[in-house]
């Protein structure tokens, strides 16, 4: 019995792992503080742009 514990375990948690890679989060990926400051930056830029090239 312990025998076939293990190997059913084992099987059972190489499944899990398999399964958890299928699956991937929702989560939007990090983006560092510094990032997100240089691309507000350049969103203000691309903005200041299109203002000036209408008037």
């Amino acid at each position: 019995m312990n025998r076939r514990k293990k190997i059913v375990t084992k099987f059972n948690s190489r499944d899990k792992r398999a399964n958890a890679k299928l699956h991937k989060s929702n989560k939007p990926a990090y983006v560092s503080k510094a990032e997100r400051e240089r691309l507000a930056l350049l969103a203000e830029e691309q903005a200041d742009t299109v203002v000036s090239d209408e008037a």
